[in-house]
């Protein structure tokens, strides 16, 4: 993935906080959201008046605005779900005027007031339209609760990046304890640099078997095939010296430089992206620029046929076949976890593989 210089942001990226950040609004039963408000309200009060009121938590080194949610819930035993954490920390961010809900520091104050009307809005909806028999939902880093269904909550609110997880896991590529953490992470990198996160996991599906981090063409390295060479994939990632030393990081810290590789091509600079963009800012950002859904793209290099039109790897590469073609890909290789491949598909895949991003 080449870094075209005239594509960089002139603004100096922001400080980010480790550690995964799922974002959203409270839904949960009556009696538990009750559970939720009494221990919000033993947290202790904010020690100047401002914009932001209600009871606050200090930021810790290794915190993140959706741990904070989430730590609060699961201590009076109410699990949210992650579309519940993504909007009530979303909610907490903008409440306290951080513009990115992904950058907090140590020492930071963080009002935790908005997160009362939350939960009084969750009771509603659970009230109007909820039956009253719960499901039960696993919390990703907590013992198995029970919570009732929601109108507003999906519980495969991102599919294509669930299977995509859970056959990293079967493949060994994440360890199993690893998942959550790393679908956390994707989910703030998706809302920092504004792609859908079902996308990113069709990107990575392509580029390196689904997120194998010891993925390699000898050129390309990792989840996302950084690159050797000058002002390239792996050098933007601060690996120029030793690109093949990305091999040896987990998905987890390999998402970091994924992270730091997007601030470098400007990819929220883009506006809302979608599948062709963001697989464009990995395959070659310059060629962003094309407008034009039909329009031969300059794309050096041997592809995978399924980037070409009609999968013939003479004919051009456009936006729409970059389309097309991942999510075909996507759907063959997750297919894998109901059926095995036929001949045809394997055969096909063996000629695929080793395709770098340039």
């Amino acid at each position: 993935m080449l870094i075209d210089p005239k594509m960089l942001p002139s603004a100096v990226p922001l400080a980010r906080s480790s550690g995964a950040s799922r974002l959203a609004s409270v839904s949960g039963s009556p009696s538990r959201a009750g559970a939720f408000a009494q221990v919000l309200g033993q947290v202790r009060q904010p020690q100047s008046s401002g914009n932001v009121a209600g009871p606050v938590r200090t930021v810790s080194n290794g915190d993140t605005l959706i741990a904070m949610v989430r730590q609060q819930a699961a201590s009076q035993g109410v699990a949210l779900s992650a579309t519940q954490e993504f909007r009530l920390a979303q909610q907490v961010a903008s409440n306290n005027g951080i513009e990115n809900a992904n950058c907090i520091f140590p020492g930071q104050q963080i009002s935790l007031g908005s997160l009362m009307p939350g939960v009084q809005t969750s009771q509603r909806l659970q009230t109007r339209a909820v039956a009253p028999t719960p499901t039960p939902i696993a919390a990703a880093t907590s013992p198995a609760v029970v919570v009732p269904a929601s109108p507003t909550t999906d519980a495969s609110a991102h599919p294509v990046l669930d299977k995509t997880l859970a056959r990293a896991v079967a493949k060994g590529f994440i360890p199993a304890q690893e998942k959550a953490a790393v679908y956390d992470k994707i989910l703030q990198l998706a809302s920092t640099h504004r792609f859908n996160p079902d996308d990113f996991a069709r990107m990575t599906l392509m580029e390196s078997d689904g997120m194998n981090p010891r993925a390699s063409n000898q050129r390309c390295h990792g989840i996302i095939q950084f690159c050797d060479g000058p002002a390239r994939g792996a050098a933007s990632a601060g690996y120029a010296a030793n690109p093949r030393a990305i091999l040896d990081l987990s998905v987890q810290k390999q998402l970091g430089l994924v992270d730091k590789y997007f601030e470098e091509v400007g990819l929220k600079n883009q506006g809302s992206n979608g599948l062709e963009d963001l697989y464009l800012s990995v395959l070659r950002p310059a060629s962003r620029g094309e407008g034009q859904g039909s329009q031969a793209l300059n794309i050096p290099g041997s592809q995978s046929s399924f980037l070409h039109v009609g999968r013939d790897t003479s004919a051009p590469i456009t936006r729409q076949s970059i389309r097309q073609g991942l999510l075909q890909n996507a759907t063959e290789r997750l297919g894998q976890l109901l059926a095995p491949p036929s001949p045809r598909q394997q055969a096909l895949r063996s000629t695929d593989n080793g395709n770098g991003a340039s």
